[in-house]
């Protein structure tokens, strides 16, 4: 039988930017070797796949080229546009049941808003083959989901080229030049050598600028090749994002 799926740049309004997601909506599980192929197969960052309860969420996984991750931000994000915008959800909030919780999509104007749980970061001592890899000088060094190395300005992080071979997953982040903040997020052992826009690292991202600037919400850039952007809210032990999705394809899987 034909699977449904969906490729849809997420954290973005036009396509050819943001994060592109595949989405599968299945009526049930298949087996995870098969769901593993058909994210190598598709060769983005994630492809989610979600199955309906009987109370009417979402159960939601998700897999890079290589492996199950146990979170992703614009994966499930992209999974409540389609649900929400492309495929006649009523509600006004879809709830996904995840290896992280309970994650939640709803309807805000035009754009989603999508919660995630909030992940503060910690000082950390870097060994010296990750201070070498970053290859710029670096201000603060923190541990949360991923460690998190944070540069002096835009700039500097736009021009950043570390060392992918000596690194395995890191958000970087500086003051932005028109926004609160920016970000860059690597993570070639999952398959990832630099993802375009990054919900998750956002888990940490706020909480620490929150803190840094003094204020709940903020505007952020992820400045990747493709960027995306994000209005972001620290919300007790949850963080909010939002944003807009564009569909750049819809198809079927042939099995």
């Amino acid at each position: 039988m034909p699977i449904p799926l969906y490729v849809v740049d997420a954290f973005t309004s036009r396509p050819f930017s943001g994060n592109p997601a595949a989405v599968c909506p299945l009526e049930a599980w298949l087996d995870d070797a098969t769901m593993q192929a058909i994210a190598a197969e598709n060769a983005l960052s994630e492809t989610a796949f979600f199955v309906r309860r009987a109370d009417g969420d979402f159960d939601l996984r998700w897999m890079t080229p290589v492996a199950e991750v146990e979170l992703c931000g614009h994966a499930t994000f992209a999974s409540g546009f389609v649900l929400l915008r492309l495929l006649g959800e009523r509600a006004e909030r879809v709830r996904f049941h995840t290896a992280s919780g309970e994650l939640t999509v709803a309807r805000d104007g035009e754009r989603l808003a999508m919660e995630l749980p909030s992940r503060p970061a910690r000082p950390f001592e870097p060994p010296a083959s990750l201070v070498r890899a970053i290859g710029a000088p670096v201000v603060e060094w923190l541990r949360g989901q991923y460690e998190l190395a944070v540069l002096g300005s835009e700039r500097e992080l736009r021009e950043l080229a570390p060392d992918l071979a000596c690194i395995g997953d890191i958000s970087v982040t500086a003051p932005g030049d028109d926004c609160d903040f920016v970000s860059r997020f690597f993570a070639p052992k999952w398959g990832i050598p630099e993802d375009p826009v990054t919900g998750s690292a956002h888990c940490t991202l706020v909480p620490y600028w929150s803190e840094r600037l003094g204020k709940p919400t903020h505007f952020a850039r992820q400045v990747s090749r493709r960027g995306g952007e994000l209005w972001c809210e620290q919300r007790g032990e949850r963080v909010v994002l939002r944003g807009s999705c564009a569909l750049f394809a819809r198809g079927e899987i042939a099995l």
